[in-house]
């Protein structure tokens, strides 16, 4: 009797085996066998646990990130073509990641920002994946004001808000588990091949000092003094539209730094 319970058990056993796999994602695409797209779900979840587990330093709890990291690993199995010469785990896991850090970016602001760019930031992402589909091409600027009925200097800051998420200051210690972290890393590491370069104050210390003074400047008054963009823009002589392009190029310029070094 002991011997007929564990046969059962046995013959489920999940494994990673490739021909496996394939007759699963078979079963599912082709016939629709919702068994197998549920098998296929608890035979990855430790994939998803990984890759929520380097995400657990950012005050979140780690089941909340699986879960997160859940949704993303059934779209990637809802979306897999078993025709692609590519093995699933390295199909899934952009969508899995990606999944995490659009629940991040949605979740929370690690800085400063007023509620109404807050907002505006959400709407402007929402508003581009809309055009995207309707016109099936990037919108511009202008179109995104447009359908928001706001200006394209508003909608220029809410990108840069959404870009700098998470990014406070290039000397803040944060961390709740006791260890040093800037949240500027988190940013400019948002790729993970980029987390895996940055691991000192030092490799930092010296992207940002390869930055012109006026790249270094702008950055100082955005995110050490907090002034909005019409401020800069006050201070540095020059228009609003101008310290957004500065300061999207400064980031990208600083963010090559560090892969560079």
């Amino acid at each position: 009797m002991p011997t007929s319970r564990r046969a059962p058990k046995q013959s489920r056993r999940l494994t990673w085996d490739k021909a496996h796999t394939r007759e699963l994602f078979r079963r599912y695409r082709l016939e629709g066998d919702e068994d197998a797209r549920d098998e296929l779900i608890t035979m990855y979840l430790n994939l998803v646990k990984y890759l929520a587990s380097r995400f657990r330093n950012r005050g979140e709890p780690i089941d909340d990130l699986v879960q997160v990291g859940t949704i993303g690993l059934i779209k990637a199995i809802d979306r897999f073509d078993i025709d692609r010469q590519v093995e699933f785990t390295t199909y899934a896991t952009p969508t899995i990641q990606g999944e995490l850090k659009r629940y991040f970016r949605d979740k929370g602001w690690a800085i400063k920002v007023p509620r109404r760019l807050q907002e505006l930031s959400f709407k402007v992402n929402q508003a581009v994946d809309l055009l995207t589909q309707r016109h099936q091409r990037s919108p511009s600027i202008p179109e995104i004001a447009e359908f928001l009925e706001v200006t394209p200097e508003e909608v220029l800051e809410a990108m840069e808000t959404s870009e700098a998420y998470n990014f406070v200051s290039l000397e803040s210690e944060r961390g709740g588990d006791g260890s040093d972290s800037f949240s500027i890393l988190e940013y400019i590491g948002k790729d993970d091949a980029l987390m895996a370069v940055i691991d000192d104050r030092t490799t930092l210390q010296v992207a940002f000092k390869e930055l012109t003074p006026q790249e270094q400047r702008v950055l100082y008054l955005r995110f050490f003094e907090g002034l909005t963009q019409t401020e800069i823009a006050r201070q540095l002589d020059i228009s609003q539209m101008q310290v957004s392009r500065l300061l999207r190029r400064t980031l990208r310029v600083l963010r090559e730094n560090i892969v560079r070094d």
